[in-house]
Order: C-alpha cells, then structure tokens, then sequence
C-alpha cells in the first residue's frame, strides 16, 4: 500500500495511459483493499504497443499462515504487512495470473497455470476465463515458461495421463532452469516435500520433443528476450516484451506477493531455494522498471496482475492496477 503523504502515486489517467489499458483506473489510498480477491471477470485486456496482452485469472491460493513462509519474518510481520496493504489476514492470498500475449497472428502463452486444479484445488478457473477472453488454448503457438514450481508448469500437462496439453506448441525455457531439474539424481537431493514435483517433471519433461532450451539475453521471438532473474529457482527467468517504444517485464515471481514484499525486499520466501541471491534479483529488476519506465507483471500480483512500483527508502511502494 502507498502512503499518499510520503510517496508520489501516478494519477487515474497517467497510470490508464501508461499501461494502455481499455478500462478506467482507479489508485485510492487503500488501493488494495479496492482489488477483490475473487475477480467479477477473469480476464482484462491492455496494449503495450502494438502488443495485445491478456490477463487471465486462474484461482487464488488461501494459503494458511506458517512461520517458514517468509525465513526472516514472523506471522506476525506478515499480517502487519498485509493490514497496511488493506488486505486480508484470516490467510496470505496469492492470486494465480497468467498472461496471454497476441503479436500479430501468433499467440504466445506466458507460463501455464496450475493445472485446473492439480496444484491448488480453487485453481481451475483459468480454461473458462481463457475462452471468455475468446483465446483458444489450441492455437496457442508458444509457452515460454519462467521456472518449474507447479503453479507455473502444472497446466503444461494433463492430471492423471500427463499428456501434453500444448503438444504441438514449442515450450521456451532457460537451459539452466531445464538442465537443473531434469538432472540425473537431482530428486533425491530435494528436500523432501519437493520430492513429488521433481520426480513428475524428470520423469515426464524429457520424454517431450518440443522444448527449445535457451540462455540468458536470447530474444526467443522477434521483440521478446529472456533475462535470467535467480534465487527463485536456478533458472527463474523473466521475459522482456518490446512492443515498440514500450516494454512488459512479465516479471513471474521476483515480487510474488507485492504486499509482503515491496516493503520489505529483503525478506526472503520459504520457496526461494537461493534466498540472498532472489533479494538481489529483486532489486536489481525492480530498480530496472522503475528507471527505465518499463510496464511490469507478475503472477501473483493482484488480479490483472500488473501495478506500479515506486522507490520508498530503501523498500519499495506498489500500487496494483484496479479494474473500474
């Protein structure tokens, strides 16, 4: 949440031209409080350029207070930190976004979802929302995935059969993402409760022909490059969207619960495996979109997902994108 005497918050219609959104702005003083937890519609469209993006919401994850969620901060840290933000403290919410982006007549799929379900039992939504949008998953041309978690990989593949969903399209990752998880051994050297997630996708991800493997810096698409952002994962990339004089970070999980983690960059996410390293990703890139003026969002970020970080000190101030 901004505090509107200390930090500078970019009006209705500056931030509704910044992000060439089709609806109306809003940023309030509690500008979280004004983003539901449970969207009306579950999809928004918005133009950088001459890119078409679409947000599609999938579900949220209610997750239950845990003292390992954040190493360096208690419950109780965490519930102030979601109060300030106007937010919920009966649980920490973590939407689900993924992003669709239309270059031309091609379709290209940003990350792909939990699963309808195989991750989070409330995470089904996003076939529905993805039809509404009038986007048809077969058509979809390219996955470019920023890490393995399941949230992010699950709906890559069919519960139950593990058949590709998106057989025909070609999967976009960073080799060292690839490499690291589909290492020979590599299972038995997670921590236990990763264990299942990393015999699915070691077991499965290599039988597939349709990954291209890539490294950092690469433009993967014409106005599309990768940029290696680790901590997160080994390999947790971010992508870079030029749709001509404007740029998207499609940012994943460098800030994925901005409420927490805006102001407070330095704490470090039970599900970062490098922790020091993701804090230092995390200012990096978000030092980077607000120099550079670069659109950014994130799959946890509040529904659009997407938003406006400001330098607060030496923390951050965020306010999300708020559908009128």
């Amino acid at each position: 949440m901004l505090d509107m005497t200390r930090r500078t918050v970019l009006g209705a219609a500056a931030a509704g031209a910044a992000f060439g959104l089709a609806g109306k702005l809003e940023f309030i003083p509690a500008a979280y409080a004004a983003t539901p937890l449970e969207p009306a519609v579950g999809h928004y469209k918005y133009n950088v350029g001459s890119v078409e993006v679409t947000a599609i919401y999938d579900g949220i994850w209610r997750k239950p207070h845990d003292p390992t969620f954040i190493k360096n901060a208690s419950i109780e840290d965490t519930k102030e930190a979601l109060a300030k933000a106007g937010l919920t403290t009966d649980f920490m919410p973590i939407p689900l976004t993924v992003v669709v982006l239309k270059m031309g007549d091609r379709l290209i799929m940003m990350d792909a979802g939990s699963g309808v379900g195989q991750w989070q039992k409330n995470a089904t939504h996003l076939p529905a929302n993805m039809k509404a949008a009038g986007i048809d998953y077969t058509k979809i041309n390219t996955v470019m995935i920023s890490h393995f978690h399941p949230d992010h990989v699950w709906g890559l593949m069919e519960k139950g059969t593990n058949k590709p969903v998106f057989e025909n399209a070609e999967l976009i990752v960073n080799a060292n993402e690839y490499n690291w998880w589909t290492e020979p051994g590599r299972v038995a050297k997670l921590a236990e409760g990763r264990r299942p997630a990393g015999k699915r996708i070691s077991e499965v991800f290599p039988t597939w022909k349709n990954w291209r493997l890539v490294q950092d810096g690469a433009e993967v698409a014409p106005g599309i490059r990768i940029m290696a952002a680790p901590g997160h994962t080994p390999g947790h990339s971010v992508y870079m969207i030029d749709g001509g004089g404007e740029q998207l970070m499609v940012s994943a999980d460098i800030m994925y619960v901005p409420a927490v983690l805006a102001p407070h960059p330095d704490w470090q996410g039970a599900y970062d495996q490098d922790g020091q390293m993701a804090i230092v990703t995390r200012r990096k890139l978000i030092d980077q979109v607000i120099a550079d003026n670069i659109k950014i969002c994130g799959s946890h970020f509040p529904f659009p997902g997407s938003g406006t970080f400001v330098k607060d000190g030496n923390a951050y101030g965020f306010t999300p994108t708020v559908q009128a």
